[in-house]
This record gives C-alpha cells, sequence and structure tokens, in this order.
C-alpha cells in the first residue's frame, strides 16, 4: 500500500513524501477500506506546515477526511466516510467497522468531503445562535468550502447572508452558489455592510482573525454572538472592548473536533445524516478543481495552497 508521510513540520510541498509498505493482516473485527478520495483542506497544510493548533507525533500521516469502500471483512462492499482525523493520505486503512459511517452510492467527490466542512457549516449555523428566517448572518473567509456551504444551508432556511472575501476574483463563484450579497474586505466594511443590508448582524463567523474578526464583531447587533473557528490572517483576534462591554457581544470558538468529544452518537448520526440527503439531492454542493493521485503530493499540496482556485482540490489514492 502507499501513504503520504512527513517527517518534520514545514512547507507541503516539500516535506511530504510518498512510501510503498506491505499491506497489514487485518486482525479479529477488522475492515480493511479501500479510500477512493481524500479531499485536501486547509487545515490539513496548516498541520503539516506545524502551525496548527494541535500537532501530531512524527511521522504521521496527514489527511482529516476520506471517503472508501470496505474490500475486506465485516460490510464489503459498503461506501463509508473514514473515520475523523485517521490519517487518509493512504491507498488503504484497516479500522473498526463500528467507526465507519456507512453511505449510499453517489458523487464520489461530494460525499467525501461530508465528514467536516459541511459540518462545520452546519454546526456553525445551529449550534450558538437560534436563528430564525430572516435573520441576518456575515461570515469572513466566504470562499471557502464551509463559507459556501453556509450559504446553501441558510439559504435553506431563508436566513440572509453577508459573504465577505478578501479578492474581487471570488465574488461570482459565491453568486453562482446563490450568494445574494457578497463585499470584499475592508477598512469600511461596517459600512459597506450597513448600506447594503440596512440591518444589524445576528451572527458573526470568522476564520481570518486579525482585523476582520474585529470589523465582523461591529457588525453585529447588541447581543449578537461572534464565532472563529478559524486564523488564516495568522493574527491574533483583534476586537474593540466597547463591543464586548457596552454592546454586550459574545464571542466563541469552535472546533469540529471539540464537537465530536462531546456529541452523542445520536446527535452525530443526525447531522450527518441530513447532510448525506441533502448532498444526494443535490442542494448542498461544493465545485471540485482538480484531483491528484498520491505520487503527486507536492504538486497537489502547492496547488491547493495556492489561492485562486475555482474549487476542492482532491486526493485520489486508487485512481479516478
Amino acid at each position: 500500500m502507499k501513504k503520504v508521510i512527513y517527517e518534520a513540520f514545514g512547507n507541503p510541498a516539500e516535506v511530504l513524501k510518498v512510501v510503498e509498505v506491505p499491506s497489514e493482516p487485518l486482525g479479529p473485527g477488522q475492515a480493511r477500506v479501500e479510500v477512493l478520495r481524500a479531499p485536501i483542506n486547509p487545515s490539513d497544510l496548516i498541520q503539516v506546515s506545524g502551525n496548527y493548533g494541535v500537532k501530531p507525533s512524527l511521522p504521521a500521516v496527514p489527511g482529516n477526511e476520506g471517503l472508501g469502500r470496505i474490500v475486506e471483512g465485516e460490510g464489503t462492499g459498503q461506501l463509508v466516510l473514514l473515520p475523523a482525523g485517521q490519517g487518509t493520505w493512504v491507498s488503504e486503512v484497516i479500522c473498526d467497522p463500528r467507526h465507519l459511517i456507512p453511505l449510499p452510492d453517489g458523487d464520489l467527490d461530494q460525499l467525501s468531503m461530508l465528514m467536516v466542512n459541511p459540518a462545520t457549516a452546519h454546526l456553525l449555523l445551529s449550534e450558538f445562535v437560534a436563528l430564525n428566517p430572516g435573520d441576518w448572518v456575515i461570515q469572513s473567509a466566504a470562499n471557502s468550502a464551509v463559507g459556501g456551504y453556509l450559504v446553501q444551508l441558510a439559504k435553506e432556511q431563508e436566513i440572509n447572508v453577508v459573504s465577505v472575501v478578501r479578492r474581487e476574483t471570488a465574488i461570482q463563484g459565491l453568486k453562482d452558489l446563490g450568494a445574494d450579497i457578497v463585499l470584499i474586505d475592508g477598512p469600511d466594511l461596517v459600512n459597506e455592510v450597513k448600506a447594503a443590508t440596512g440591518a444589524k448582524m445576528k451572527l458573526a463567523v470568522d476564520a481570518v482573525a486579525g482585523q476582520t474578526f474585529g470589523r465582523l464583531a461591529a457588525c453585529l447587533e447588541t447581543g449578537g454572538t461572534m464565532i472563529n473557528y478559524g486564523g488564516m490572517s495568522n493574527e491574533p483576534c483583534s476586537v474593540d472592548a466597547s463591543a464586548l462591554i457596552f454592546r454586550d457581544i459574545h464571542i466563541h470558538g469552535f472546533w469540529l473536533v471539540n464537537w465530536f468529544e462531546r456529541s452523542g452518537s445520536a446527535a452525530r448520526m443526525a447531522v450527518y445524516g441530513a447532510l448525506t440527503k441533502a448532498i444526494a439531492s443535490g442542494t448542498l454542493f461544493a465545485p471540485v478543481d482538480r484531483h491528484f493521485s498520491l505520487d503527486q503530493i507536492a504538486e497537489a499540496a502547492k496547488y491547493s495552497w495556492a489561492g485562486e482556485r475555482k474549487g476542492k482540490v482532491i486526493l485520489t489514492p486508487n485512481g479516478i
């Protein structure tokens, strides 16, 4: 079998490499899963670089989500989501089948992206604030995978979203997903939001940190809620103290791993069951830019990090 590993933190295009090792025999009650798709998420590359909040022991296998088919053991033939954090940039995994999420056959690309980003978008909209039709939400990094899913999920619930991006070329892709208001981040963002909506935001969702965090917080209504789930600027979250003191802004952090640890199996199945149906019906979708093989991992990492992509980059460990 082939797997991608890194033995030191650094530039993913330089430290990632492919090794070939013998396949291991199955133990009692285990299943062998052939990995069909493994998305490359920004958090994967940040972790490889050594700048993520959690560092794995080295050497490590990257990849926090993936899709495969059981080829040996209980459930042979079943399409499954791999366990979160499994190390999915491999041609096969061996695990306890109880940790696999069975899926109906369908679009392999779309199903492979189910574990992390759609669930994050769903929970950002549902876990912190009770949103009703007509309410307003503002999000940064709106052209990210999470941002695109959030636009679609909010639209289904008749929730209004202001999507904030950092470059002009990101606007059209969001509008293709159904975004109504897309603004370029900058010092005058608060006034631009007011002019475009005439409303105060009930919820702000940020993945950039830095000054963007503070600008989104300034768009919130009194008692509004701010959630940070990423730090793409590599800067601390900056917010005016008056927003906290005089406007009673509530700030939370979100990491999907923490939600997994505190949620029960019923809650997890409810979330992923609903998302699977939405993907199967075509109402939830993420653009895909390119596929790469494991042997092309250096090129794939460099391309994924470039920033001018038109969709997700996905590894195909066993061919298209």
